[in-house]
């Protein structure tokens, strides 16, 4: 079973959100969007899950990370690299309610990897694990427990 079939399993399908074409997201970034991201985020995106963690979709991918890489330009301390749609830059997909900003790097050969700014702690972290791996391990409590809330046995979206 795959990472996202494993997610759905864990946070259940939401009823509405993530619905629409990336194709606006991707000309405003300058990059075809990794086939991961678009799928995860057609379900998911444009949503708040269980009160925390907020995935950008087609809505607003575009949006916030043309703000993201302005605020970068202008040498954000903390997030140590240029985000898209600066070239060669970071996705920025999605935050948590307590200002941590999620993104992904590019590794080459397709490979893209979650990194963020935790807030809280004023850092930068890094991992090697997709966006669905590293959020099934997130949700499902085997990853990132330290900086990451206590999950509800169920889910919700708003």
């Amino acid at each position: 079973m795959s990472s996202l079939d494993q997610l759905k399993s864990l946070l259940g399908i939401p009823t509405e959100g993530g619905a629409g074409s990336f194709d606006t997201a991707e000309r405003a970034l300058g990059i075809t969007l990794p086939q991961e991201v678009k799928e995860f985020c057609s379900i998911y995106g444009d949503l708040l899950i269980s009160d925390y963690i907020f995935i950008f979709g087609p809505k607003f991918m575009a949006e916030k990370g043309e703000w993201k890489s302005g605020l970068v330009r202008e040498g954000h301390p903390t997030i140590p690299k240029p985000v898209l749609p600066a070239v060669g830059g970071m996705l920025h997909w999605g935050h948590s309610i307590e200002g941590d900003k999620f993104f992904l790097e590019d590794r080459g050969s397709g490979r893209w990897t979650v990194s963020a700014f935790r807030r809280n702690w004023h850092d930068w972290y890094e991992s090697d694990e997709s966006l669905t791996d590293w959020l099934l391990n997130v949700f499902s409590g085997r990853r990132d427990t330290d900086w990451m809330p206590e999950w509800p046995k169920t889910h919700w979206f708003e």
